[in-house]
């Protein structure tokens, strides 16, 4: 019998200062796809679907919108500390088709690629499309890992019953969930909540559900260190599944979406909050709500594809290395430092100037 081979290391995206980033074919962070690798630890996967909006639609166009600014993105993380792309197999997985004009029949679609594309394993980042998606996707999660806790950002609760009488829409996926037995009841958790409700019936059928809140204003006046702090209690150790409706973001940083709420987190919130992540256990997780119709300059698309990218490196094992620039430490330990050097610069006080001064990295900070 012939030994089985043991798999390469992780193929990531060309080299930027060989390959111009605005060429080629656009995969998420120019990554390889998914038929190119041998297998991949995390799977990149759009959902080219809006036919659940209830306003303004165009979210079909998101995965693309998204792709096209991850361009830019570069290999190694220094607010995470991390080579996502280095540490473990992350691959482009194209889109997966549904059918525009049959929504139960699309969501039918959705849950079996889901289910095929983690078969032997692998996570799903999943790009929208509208949140419609999030009921599919989770149904595959739920059937590998038992229910889970969702940790949902998004200016609403999408906890509603029906519109108009239909049960699947972008603002039911959670309540159909909770009511499926996807939802670990004890450790729901929405983040950056905000604006008019129906009434307060809202508020209670959301905590019947399964669901805590931690709304935009108390993030104003708590501070973000303790809404990390709120999160990661109600997360504990459970699986979790992660979904990121853009729109949680103020219009003035994620203008292009199709139900926009005034008074919303800025991305350097939300992204400190999906760092604060790693070391949960993350079985997957989406971005969705893109519409490019109603973006400016690309700055929702730059804010969704930054936040793919956290969450990409908050699903990097803790266990896999992470860079260094000198000799290992133990935990706990010092490194050695020059005693006439600024400490400030000592390798391991900032990650960005490791890098900055690593004598391998030809590119700086470009």
């Amino acid at each position: 019998m012939n030994a089985v081979e043991p798999p390469g290391p992780p193929v990531g995206p060309p080299d930027a200062s060989l390959s111009p980033r605005y060429a080629g074919i656009a995969t998420f962070a120019r990554l390889p796809r998914l038929d190119d690798v041998p297998r991949a630890d995390i799977a990149v996967v759009g959902v080219p679907f809006d036919s659940g909006v209830s306003y303004r639609p165009g979210a079909r166009f998101g995965p693309a919108h998204i792709r096209e600014a991850s361009r830019l993105l570069r290999p190694y993380n220094p607010a995470q500390d991390v080579e996502p792309f280095a540490a473990q197999q992350i691959a482009d997985a194209g889109d997966i088709s549904a059918n525009p004009f049959n929504l139960d029949e699309a969501v039918a679609q959705i849950q079996a690629a889901a289910e095929e594309l983690t078969a032997d394993g692998t996570r799903l980042l999943t790009l929208g499309g509208d949140h419609t998606i999030a009921l599919p996707l989770l149904r595959a999660v739920a059937k590998r890992h038992g229910p889970v806790a969702v940790l949902h950002f998004d200016a609403h609760l999408d906890t509603w019953d029906t519109y108009f009488g239909a049960p699947v829409t972008h603002g039911t996926p959670f309540r159909r969930a909770s009511e499926e037995g996807l939802i670990d009841l004890t450790a729901g958790l929405h983040v950056g909540t905000r604006g008019p409700l129906y009434s307060r019936q809202d508020l209670r059928d959301d905590e019947r559900l399964g669901f805590a809140v931690i709304s935009s204003p108390e993030m104003e006046t708590e501070g973000l260190p303790r809404a990390i702090e709120r999160m990661l209690a109600r997360l504990g150790d459970r699986p979790v599944y992660l979904s990121i409706d853009i729109d949680v973001l103020d219009p003035a940083h994620a203008p292009g979406t199709g139900t926009p709420e005034a008074g919303g987190m800025t991305s350097r919130e939300l992204l400190a909050m999906i760092r604060a992540l790693r070391g949960t256990n993350l079985v997957g997780a989406d971005v969705v709500e893109v519409a490019p119709a109603y973006d400016h300059a690309q700055l929702t698309a730059v804010a969704a594809a930054h936040t793919a990218y956290e969450i990409l490196s908050a699903m990097t094992p803790d266990h896999l290395p992470r860079r260094t620039t000198g000799p290992a430490t133990a935990p706990g330990e010092v490194p050695e430092t020059d005693p006439g050097a600024d400490p400030a610069n000592a390798p391991g006080t900032d990650p960005a100037n490791d890098l900055k001064n690593d004598p391998t990295n030809d590119r700086g900070m470009r």
